[in-house]
């Protein structure tokens, strides 16, 4: 149980890596929510011992955590991005 939990806290983090190397976007994110909560679903019910209780509140967990991965990935792209080439008051001869 401690290493489930443990590599829940790990979600946020997954989560920003994937949208800063271009592998997935924040839209793409909320788009695949509901196959994560499956998949989250399944995940914790697999390791967390057979009652409904434990399952619960680790799934409730990795859900909220990758909601704030998602919110962390969108701050992450917005101060992250290159300035405009046309903004940068450079000329090219």
């Amino acid at each position: 149980m401690f290493l489930a939990f443990g590599l829940a806290f790990e979600v946020p983090i997954a989560v920003i890596l994937l949208v800063r190397m271009g592998v997935l976007t924040v839209a793409q994110l909320r788009e695949y929510r509901g196959y994560f909560v499956v998949a989250a679903a399944i995940g914790t019910a697999l390791v967390t011992p057979p009652d409904a209780g434990s399952m619960l509140m680790l799934l409730g967990v990795v859900i909220a955590l990758y909601e704030v991965g998602i919110l962390a990935a969108q701050m992450v792209v917005k101060h992250t991005k290159a300035p405009d080439e046309a903004g940068t008051g450079a000329t090219h001869s």
